[in-house]
């Protein structure tokens, strides 16, 4: 009987701190806040899982976002049917002239990495033999000392600001190759599942779409070596492409979009943007742990749970020792 005392007991507690919930959002006239990012498939890791955390210790705002390319993004705040454009490049200059108030904000940085299958003998590429494969001058592996294989060359599709970066960085703005040989995918991720499944297969990402399922290539710097793309390597300036990660906004950030931005630049949100990857560009601070939100209990704000804990311990014992 006290079991079931208590638990009828704690019943009441939760929908009662529920309906209190309800009742102080419709008193205090609280509104559901919302804003929407879209953008650049390198950047949407960081932005994703980021929104993810933010939301989860502040349950009244609701933050949408969308990987669908550097261009489109800034096309979407330029139209206005985006808050936020995430860009893995900087904004064009007759972009800048669509958006008089363009903001920009540097929230990480990032490097580009050649990917290969992991059975693909070749280790390391210098620069020329890159631009040498995206522009054609090489069409099978043996070429550079590989197997006897017609190379599959995977490029980013028009808008993406990854291709852009390395057409401008890489290829030094002379134009890809047009041969059957090459394929466009729509996002980093495509890129790096093409190659994991195609032997033949060379493409770019960024840093955080390296994993076990394909290989990254070394690439000569400046002075002649050969360096491996990883965070570190960026941050010590020695792999030689690298970038910034950038978020677009019309005019200064207000509202949700300053909240949230100050957030991704916070010691947390930058422990994200390492999280996943990526090259943090300040204080690094601790990863939360999402459902762990200490200023909330269940949902709850913890001052509502202290402040009513007393009331709600009263009725449940006086409920109890009446039912037994």
């Amino acid at each position: 009987m006290k079991k079931t005392g208590v638990t009828y007991g704690i019943t009441i507690l939760i929908v009662s701190m529920i309906a209190l919930n309800v009742g102080l959002n419709f008193a205090l006239g609280a509104e559901n806040r919302t804003l929407i990012v879209d953008g650049s498939t390198t950047v949407f890791p960081i932005v994703s899982s980021a929104s993810d955390y933010y939301m989860d210790s502040n349950i009244d705002d609701e933050i949408t976002v969308t990987g669908s390319g550097s261009g489109t993004g800034i096309a979407s705040l330029i139209a206005g049917t985006a808050d936020i454009a995430m860009a893995s490049r900087e904004m064009k200059d007759s972009e800048k002239t669509d958006l008089p108030g363009w903001n920009e904000i540097t929230i990480a940085g990032d490097g580009i990495a050649l990917i290969v299958h992991p059975s693909n003998t070749i280790t390391q590429l210098t620069m020329v033999e890159i631009m040498g494969i995206y522009n054609g001058t090489y069409s099978n592996w043996n070429e550079l000392g590989g197997a006897d294989l017609e190379m599959v060359v995977i490029n980013r599709e028009s808008t993406s600001g990854t291709r852009s970066f390395f057409y401008d960085h890489i290829m030094n703005q002379t134009d890809f190759r047009v041969d059957a040989q090459i394929v466009e995918k729509n996002s980093n991720g495509a890129i790096a599942t093409e190659i994991s499944n195609t032997p033949a297969a060379i493409g770019y990402v960024g840093l955080g779409y390296i994993t076990e399922d394909v290989k990254a290539l070394e690439v000569n710097n400046h002075l002649g070596d050969f360096i491996e793309p990883t965070v570190q390597n960026v941050i010590d300036e020695i792999y030689p492409i690298s970038r910034s990660l950038y978020l677009y906004t019309d005019g200064t950030p207000e509202g949700l979009a300053k909240d949230f931005i100050d957030y991704l630049l916070s010691p947390t949100g930058q422990a994200i943007v390492e999280d996943e990857s990526f090259v943090p560009i300040d204080e690094v601070g601790i990863l939360p742990t999402l459902g762990e939100d200490t200023s909330t209990i269940g949902g709850f704000p913890l001052w509502i749970v202290l402040t009513l804990s007393p009331v709600f311990y009263t009725l449940i014992v006086y409920r109890i020792k009446h039912k037994s």
